[in-house]
């Protein structure tokens, strides 16, 4: 490897957890995951925060901070990570908040609390990460509507035990792309209140796919190449990436970023887009199924609305 040009970061996923919708629906071959009557996606992410403690030996008592990297409020106000505070850790101190950046949210949950860790401010961090795709779906709008899935997925992060760390990270946004995926009603531009029969299509999620694929065959080659040539790293040093099972389209924008099929996850088929779990999901699988070991250098690769993209060079 070449000289870094960014310090790394010493840190360590010491366990990770995973939870799905049990509605299961079938779109030809592909299968969708959707939440089931009287589930909620409060449920999912305390029991995929609770699998990731379970796996690294951690009570919530150990916890220094509760991180949710979602994009889908559970409730205007609290934050989500208070209410899994309710949830997991009521009558402790320990601190809770939100950090989003939608589909890319745990990237950055990941890439802000690592630092935390390594100024010192914090020894153990569960974050969690979880959408409900389903609660504002357009049925009429079958690109989308056929796309994704409900899921949630977790992880212990703690100060580096000598093996895990992150060697290089980094964040962009181009906000020519901020409305071709959006959801415009339901915040403060255009309150809950305001939905009437003739703006309803304003408060389902919309999705412009071959807006966002153009401008993400535009940027990405060249964002791509960049960051690796600044970490010093050869694709070819690279055990596995996992990038966000955003489209059917990853088989084609993958090969554009120098990553040939087998070189990268893709499980869309099986599961969809699960929005900010899918990176985190799939991670926690290619650890399941023995994939990834200890000591794998990985690419976390995603991108989210607004358009933003994230890069993370991770030492499992």
């Amino acid at each position: 490897m070449k000289e870094q040009k960014r310090k790394e970061v010493s840190v360590c996923l010491a366990g990770m957890g995973q939870a799905v919708a049990r509605r299961e629906l079938s779109f030809g071959t592909e299968r969708r995951y959707r939440l089931a009557p009287g589930e909620t996606l409060l449920d999912l992410a305390v029991c995929a925060a609770e699998e990731a403690l379970e796996n690294a030996e951690t009570k919530i008592e150990e916890i220094d901070c509760i991180v949710c990297g979602m994009a889908t409020p559970l409730q205007a106000i609290p934050c989500n990570g208070a209410l899994i505070h309710e949830r997991m850790a009521k009558g402790l101190d320990i601190p809770a908040m939100d950090i989003n950046s939608t589909c890319t949210s745990f990237l950055s949950a990941l890439d802000v609390m690592s630092c935390m860790i390594e100024i010192g401010r914090y020894e153990k961090v569960l974050i969690v990460s979880g959408d409900t795709a389903s609660a504002a779906l357009n049925p009429g709008q079958t690109e989308s509507y056929e796309l994704f899935s409900d899921a949630a997925a977790a992880c212990v992060l703690s100060r580096g035990d000598g093996t895990g760390r992150i060697l290089y990270s980094c964040q962009k946004t181009w906000s020519e792309g901020a409305h071709d995926t959006e959801i415009r009603g339901g915040g403060g531009l255009l309150p809950a209140f305001s939905m009437d029969v003739n703006n309803r299509e304003d408060y389902y999620f919309d999705m412009k796919g071959s807006k966002i694929l153009k401008l993400c065959a535009k940027k990405l080659p060249d964002f791509v190449s960049q960051c690796l040539e600044e970490a010093g790293v050869d694709r070819k040093e690279i055990r596995l990436v996992i990038p966000h099972q955003a489209s059917r389209a990853l088989d084609l924008i993958m090969p554009r970023l120098g990553f040939p099929k087998g070189t990268y996850m893709n499980r869309v088929s099986e599961w969809g887009n699960m929005i900010s779990a899918s990176v985190p999901y799939a991670l926690c699988q290619a650890v399941r199924e023995g994939t990834v070991q200890r000591g794998d250098l990985l690419l976390l690769l995603g991108t989210a609305a607004g358009l933003t993209a994230n890069f993370m060079l991770l030492v499992y």
